[in-house]
């Protein structure tokens, strides 16, 4: 399968969008929801939609996988920030101009510290050698992630960096319909952006694992193929997500010119999650050997626990379970 277009930064939406004055349905405290026009976005249209190759969005977070530490490593998303005094000229500004065009930002001052091997995003302009802020007022970037640190725990637990391995979710490469956990090289994985998803992340909304057992898995972006979409236009999406094959949280189009473009069910006006999302509704087998690598896998470890689950098949994903 072809490398998919990595996640750099917030994806545009496919239609242009407003904003209501109600509250949202996907984040609590929201006052507001964006919602989709039935127009296409000039946007989508400049990087050619119609051609696009669609993909399910998974709900997860989104990782990074490239070096540190001179070798490959897991890095979790982390955006820089304006401090509270920064952020209310930046709201101040947008009240009076209407939009965040031409706001001065002072980068060195108005925003909060960050970890010490923090990287901004690839695609992130840097005006004076700095990273610039995009129009919400955040600079997107990157963390290592470090066994040692509990901030990241569900993200270690699904690498092993003296194996040099992780827990990859994945289309079964010989039955078409099923799902596969298998472990992947890092190196295979370098310069990729993966969605981290599973039982302690985004209220889990596919059911893996319990609070007592938890599981998690890397998610490649794009390798999951949207079926049987007929066209981009609303009408159509919204009976497409209303289909069998539609039960996911949203669409990613994958351009030719290396853009994305995205979809979420909230821009519809439909909700999420739902009972049995399309993801939850596949068999799902567990290829985990640790028999190949030469290091030792603590024992209350996720690949330790998964690999006493290795050739076993499930119904779905929400059957699997640890000991």
């Amino acid at each position: 399968m072809e490398r998919m277009c990595s996640v750099q930064q917030k994806i545009p939406c496919v239609f242009v969008t407003q904003v209501k004055d109600e509250p949202s349905s996907k984040r609590e405290h929201q006052t507001f929801r964006v919602v989709a026009t039935e127009t296409l976005s000039p946007v989508a249209l400049h990087a050619d939609v119609h051609f696009a190759l669609p993909t399910e969005k998974v709900d997860g977070t989104c990782c990074y996988i490239t070096n540190h530490k001179g070798r490959p490593y897991l890095w979790a998303r982390l955006d820089r920030k304006p401090t509270k005094q920064a952020e209310k000229r930046f709201k101040r500004h947008i009240h009076s101009k209407g939009c965040s065009k031409d706001f001065d930002w002072n980068v060195d001052e108005d925003f909060k510290a960050v970890p010490e091997f923090w990287i901004p995003a690839k695609e992130v302009r840097h005006c004076n050698g700095k990273p610039c802020p995009d129009e919400n007022g955040h600079i997107p970037g990157w963390v290592p992630v470090e066994n040692t640190n509990k901030q990241y725990c569900w993200h270690s637990c699904v690498v092993n960096y003296e194996a040099g391995i992780a827990v990859v979710l994945k289309p079964h490469a010989e039955e078409p319909g099923c799902l596969e956990i298998c472990l992947e090289h890092l190196t295979d994985l370098l310069e990729q952006t993966l969605e981290l998803i599973g039982t302690n992340i985004n209220g889990n909304p596919y059911c893996i694992g319990t609070k007592k057992n938890p599981i998690h898995f890397l998610v490649p972006h794009g390798v999951f193929r949207v079926q049987d979409l007929q066209s981009v236009t609303y009408s159509s999406l919204v009976s497409w997500f209303s289909s069998f094959h539609g039960k996911v949280e949203g669409i990613v189009w994958h351009c030719n010119d290396g853009s994305l473009i995205k979809l979420h069910r909230h821009h519809l006006g439909l909700s999420w999650p739902l009972p049995d999302p399309n993801l939850n509704t596949k068999p799902v087998v567990v290829d985990i050997d640790l028999c190949k690598y030469k290091c030792e896998f603590a024992s209350n470890s996720l690949l330790n626990q998964l690999s006493k689950k290795h050739t076993k098949r499930f119904e779905r994903l929400k059957d699997i379970t640890l000991e």
